[in-house]
Order: structure tokens, then C-alpha cells, then sequence
């Protein structure tokens, strides 16, 4: 058994994984985009405000997440694809007019909270998204267009 274990046979039967692995296809069909419903239609965001929200928050909160190429790549996009399933999961700005008032005033404040720390849009997604590393004028632009009273 001994005999069989060494680096090499190790080695091949990962790429073997790997080549199988990438059978396993993740669902990218977009979901229901209405813009009934949607975040940035609903709240009336001006121009600047919206643009910072589809470059720094869409992907991961919206049924509008454009897929890069890596995520045709298993595990990669394996790992992808929860990160948005938890994200829309959470929140989701393309399901907006499906919620109450006192959970979109929650979810905004929330927002407001998390984009003011730093933690959104998370470290991962601004590694491989430069675009979408908010300046401290555009946090604070967010913060203060999210939650006007504070």
C-alpha cells in the first residue's frame, strides 16, 4: 500500500479530482431583475449613488451578479457562488419593493453601518474587483445618502 502513496501517484490523483471537479457547473441564470422591485428604482438614487452600488454591491446583493471568467474554474467557483447565495441571502436590493418598510429602513441602516466600518463590500470581492474599493468620500457619500439623519 506503502508503494502507492508516494508524491507522484498523490499528485496525479489530485489533477484527476481537479479535471473531474469541473463537471460540477454552478447556476449562473440571473434571477428576476424586475425593476419594480429594485433597490435603486424604488429609493430614486441619484446617478453617482447608483453607480457606486452596482460596481460595489450588485454582484454579491442583486439577481444581477456578473460572473468572471474564474468562475467557470472548480472549486473557485464553487466558493463563488455561496458567497453570492449568503449575500442575497441577507440581502438582496433586486427583491426591495418585496420588503416592509420597518425591514428596508433596518436593511439601509444596516448598510449604512457596514459600508461606514469598511466591511462592505468584503476583502475577497475587492481583491479581485479594484473598482469596487470605496474611496472614504464614497463611504461617507453612502453613509450619508442611506442614513440622511445621522
Amino acid at each position: 500500500m506503502k508503494k502507492y502513496l508516494n508524491k507522484r501517484n498523490i499528485g496525479r490523483l489530485l489533477i484527476v479530482l481537479l479535471v473531474l471537479a469541473q463537471f460540477k457547473r454552478i447556476d449562473k441564470t440571473p434571477g428576476d431583475t424586475n425593476p419594480d422591485n429594485d433597490f435603486l428604482v424604488l429609493e430614486e438614487a441619484p446617478e453617482e449613488i447608483a453607480s457606486i452600488f452596482k460596481t460595489a454591491c450588485y454582484d454579491c446583493h442583486s439577481n444581477s451578479t456578473n460572473y468572471p471568467w474564474y468562475s467557470n474554474i472548480a472549486p473557485v467557483s464553487w466558493w463563488l457562488k455561496r458567497h453570492v447565495r449568503m449575500g442575497t441571502m441577507k440581502l438582496n436590493y433586486s427583491e426591495w419593493g418585496t420588503f416592509s418598510e420597518s425591514k428596508r429602513e433596518h436593511k439601509k441602516e444596516e448598510s449604512a453601518d457596514y459600508v461606514g466600518k469598511g466591511w462592505m463590500p468584503i476583502g475577497p470581492y475587492k481583491i479581485t474587483h479594484p473598482e469596487a474599493r470605496l474611496t472614504d468620500e464614497q463611504r461617507e457619500m453612502l453613509v450619508n445618502w442611506l442614513n440622511p439623519t445621522e
